[in-house]
């Protein structure tokens, strides 16, 4: 995590309510706080009617976000939209069922994961076929990831979604590395 970057994460939020614009209300589950970039992103365009549940499973996080890193996180977690929960995401996908307009994933490096083996569950078949399960008609999955992953994108289709993939730059400049962002919208055929 670096607090100078976030541009990839930003994007994950907005590519992905951009194709909630004009629900009411939605609801929206957003996979690890991290430094916060795609939270405040999730803010700026969500509407003020919007839920925006963030599911952290480290609680060292949590409280660095309120105690030691005020000044990248602002005042963000004060927002009554937001609902900070600490728990495993995946479990928080599991108990939920057509209840989320979007889930938006930045656990780990992505389909890949490197810091919890628990991670790959999330990621596949049965994990991908849970958060179908969790959003509404026409939902939105969004996963951000370090890399690309064919496979990946295959198993999203597998699973029952019409997906996009962007590469968009680590930073908000237009140098730098590209980080990959799946936008993958519930199909009910």
């Amino acid at each position: 995590m670096n607090s100078r970057l976030g541009g990839s994460e930003e994007a994950l939020a907005t590519l992905a309510l951009d194709r909630l614009a004009g629900r009411s209300a939605p609801r929206v589950l957003i996979g690890g706080l991290g430094m916060g970039f795609t939270l405040r992103a999730a803010q700026d365009v969500a509407p003020f009617d919007a839920c925006l549940i963030v599911s952290e499973i480290v609680p060292d996080l949590i409280a660095w976000a309120d105690r030691h890193m005020g000044a990248v996180f602002g005042d963000c977690l004060a927002d009554p939209r937001v609902e900070v929960r600490l728990g495993d995401v995946l479990a928080e996908i599991r108990a939920i069922e057509g209840e989320l307009d979007a889930i938006l994933l930045d656990v780990d490096n992505g389909p890949d994961g490197l810091t919890r083996a628990g991670n790959d569950a999330l990621y596949g078949e049965a994990g991908l076929r849970s958060a179908w399960r969790a959003l509404v008609p026409g939902g939105i999955l969004a996963v951000w990831s370090a890399a690309p992953d064919s496979a990946f994108t295959k198993r999203l289709s597998q699973c029952g979604f019409e997906t996009s993939v962007d590469m968009v730059r680590a930073g908000r400049t237009k140098r730098g590395a590209r980080h990959t962002i799946w936008i993958a919208a519930r199909t009910d055929s």
